[in-house]
C-alpha cells in the first residue's frame, strides 16, 4: 500500500492558481539533514541544557546520556523507516497513524504533531527574542524581546512561502557555523588532552558514569536535544528518490546528532574536569547566567571574540530552528488539507510549489502562542521557553510511541512478510523504550519546565486534551460527510 499527497507536476492551467502540488524531487539527503539539525539549534542545546543536565542530573555522566537516548531512538526509527518506505505523505506521524488505526486515531496524531511542533517554535521565539534584545543591549539599543520576535515572524513568513530549496542554503550556512565553532571547541580541547583531569571516558560513557545522580533529568534533556529528527519524513513529497532519501536522512540524523552532543558535552566535562563539572554547572545556574558554563570556556580558549560570535550564532542558531519548524509545520497543515481534516484552501500551493496559505496559518498560530507572553509581561525564557519546550517534549515521546504501535498494526493489517526486526521486534522494543523515556520526563518535568508542580499538571494534561480534540473534530467532520476523496 503506498499513499501520496502529491500532484502530477503538470497542471491545466485553469487549476494553476490554486494548485496543491508541492516541487517534487527538489530536496536531497543533506538538503533534510540541515533541516533536521537546525531543527536541533545545536548551540542552543548545548548551552542551554548542558548546564542543567550537569548541576541537576547525573554531573560527568550527561553525554552518556545522549548516547543512551541516540540508542532509543535509532530503534524507533528502524520502524519508522519502514513505514516511510510503505507511506509517501508529508505528515508522517499522521499520515502513518492513519494508515494503521484510521482517520480519527490519525487526526488526534496529527494534532498533537501540531501542538509540539508549534510550541517548540513559539519556545526558541520567546529564546530568540531574549538572546537577540541582549544582543542590542551590549551595544546601546533598548527593545523588548517580543519585537525582534514579531519582526522575524515576518521574515521567516517570506521565506517560507519561496521554494524549499532557498531554505534549504539559508538553513546549510547557519547550522554550518554553530557547528563549526563548537567542533572548534571540542577538538581544541581534545588535542590539548583536556582540562585539569585529562581525557576520561570512562566518566563519562560507563554505565555507572550514566546511572549517578539523577539520570532521568539527563535523560530529559537529551530527549530535548533529539527534537526533530523524525521531520525527515515531513519532506517525502518533495525529496529525491524518496524511499531511499527519507531512510538515509533519518538514520544519518540520529547518529550525527547523538554523536554531535555526546562529544561537544564530553569536551565541557573535560575542559572542567569530572570532578568539578557539576559544581561548575551549578555555579553557572546560581550567577543567573546559565550561558556562562559554554562562553567562558570559549573566551579562556580563544578571546573575547569568541563569546561575542558564539552570542551571535546563538541567535542564528534559534533562527535556523525556528525556520525548520515553520516548513516543518506548513507541510503538516498541508497534508491535514489535502485528507480533508482542514479547509481545502489550506491545500493550496503557489508559483514555488510552496505550501503558501498553510505559511499564513503557522504565522498566525505562531503569533498567537507568543502574544499572551509578550501582553502578560512574562518572561520569555523563564516562562515561555521552558514552559513550552517541555510540553513539546512530552507531546513528542507520545508521537512515538503511537507511531511504532502503528507499525505493528500496519504490517499485520496488511500481512506483508517484511523482516521481523524491522515490522515487529525494532517497533515493539523501541515502543517499551520510550514509555520508560517517557515515565523520566514525566517524573522530573517540574525540573525540565522551571515552574511550580501545578504549571506542570496543567502542561502534562493538554497532551491527552488536544489529542482527544483532535479525534473529536474528526468525528464530528466524518458525520457532516466532509471527508477527502484522498482520505486513506
Amino acid at each position: 500500500m503506498s499513499i501520496s499527497n502529491s500532484e502530477p507536476r503538470t497542471v491545466d492551467t485553469r487549476a494553476k492558481e490554486h494548485s496543491t502540488a508541492l516541487r517534487s524531487g527538489s530536496v536531497g539527503v543533506l538538503g533534510i539533514l540541515f533541516f533536521v539539525l537546525s531543527a536541533q539549534a545545536p548551540l542552543t542545546g548545548i548551552v542551554r541544557a548542558s548546564p542543567l543536565a550537569a548541576a541537576l542530573g547525573n554531573g560527568a555522566g550527561a553525554p552518556g546520556a545522549y548516547l543512551v537516548v541516540g540508542a532509543v531512538i535509532a530503534v524507533f526509527a528502524v520502524g519508522f523507516v519502514a513505514m516511510s518506505r510503505k507511506i509517501r505523505a508529508n505528515g508522517a506521524f499522521y499520515a502513518y497513524v492513519t494508515a494503521a488505526f484510521g482517520p480519527r486515531t490519525g487526526a488526534g496524531t496529527a494534532w498533537l504533531a501540531l501542538l509540539a511542533y508549534n510550541t517548540i517554535q513559539a519556545a526558541m521565539y520567546g529564546l530568540y527574542g531574549a538572546a537577540f534584545s541582549g544582543l542590542l543591549a551590549s551595544v546601546g539599543i533598548d527593545v523588548p524581546w517580543w519585537l525582534p520576535a514579531l519582526a522575524t515572524m515576518a521574515g521567516v513568513q517570506v521565506l517560507g512561502s519561496l521554494n524549499i530549496e532557498l531554505g534549504a542554503r539559508v538553513l546549510a550556512v547557519l547550522v554550518g557555523l554553530e557547528v563549526a565553532v563548537l567542533l572548534l571547541f571540542g577538538f581544541t580541547v581534545l588535542f590539548q588532552g583536556g582540562g585539569p583531569e585529562g581525557l576520561n571516558l570512562a566518566a563519562s560513557f560507563s554505565p555507572a558514569a550514566i546511572a549517578a545522580g539523577a539520570p532521568g533529568v539527563a535523560i530529559m534533556f537529551a530527549v530535548a536535544s533529539m527534537f526533530g529528527f523524525e521531520s525527515t519524513a515531513i519532506y517525502s513529497a518533495e525529496a529525491k528518490d524518496p524511499q531511499r532519501t527519507v531512510a538515509r536522512a533519518t538514520y544519518l540524523s540520529v547518529g550525527v546528532i547523538a554523536i554531535f552532543f555526546a562529544f561537544t558535552s564530553w569536551m565541557l566535562v573535560s575542559y572542567y574536569g569530572p570532578s568539578q563539572v557539576m559544581a561548575a554547572a551549578g555555579a553557572a545556574l546560581e550567577s543567573g547566567d546559565s550561558t556562562s558554563f559554554v562562553l567562558g570556556p570559549m573566551v579562556d580558549l580563544f578571546g573575547p571574540w569568541a563569546g561575542v560570535a558564539t552570542g551571535i550564532l546563538l541567535v542564528t542558531s534559534l533562527l535556523a530552528g525556528i525556520v525548520a519548524f515553520h516548513n516543518g509545520i506548513n507541510r503538516y497543515l498541508h497534508s491535514l488539507a489535502l485528507r480533508g481534516s482542514m479547509p481545502a484552501a489550506v491545500a493550496r500551493t503557489n508559483r514555488h510549489h510552496a505550501p503558501a496559505v498553510a505559511a499564513w496559518l503557522q504565522t498566525a498560530l505562531a503569533v498567537a502562542l507568543v502574544a499572551p507572553f509578550a501582553l502578560l509581561g512574562l518572561d520569555p525564557v523563564l516562562s515561555l521557553f521552558s514552559w513550552f519546550s517541555g510540553l513539546a517534549v512530552a507531546a513528542l515521546l507520545v508521537l512515538y510511541i503511537l507511531c511504532s504501535a502503528a507499525v505493528v498494526r500496519y504490517f499485520h493489517r496488511q500481512r506483508e512478510t517484511g523482516p521481523l526486526w524491522q515490522t515487529r521486534i525494532a517497533p515493539v522494543l523501541g515502543a517499551v523504550l520510550l514509555i520508560w523515556v517517557l515515565a523520566q520526563v514525566v517524573g522530573n518535568f517540574t525540573a525540565l519546565i522551571g515552574g511550580s508542580a501545578g504549571t506542570a499538571a496543567v502542561l502534562l494534561a493538554t497532551v491527552p486534551a488536544v489529542f482527544a480534540a483532535g479525534t473529536l473534530v474528526e468525528l464530528a467532520i466524518e458525520r457532516r460527510g466532509g471527508a477527502a476523496p484522498g482520505r486513506a
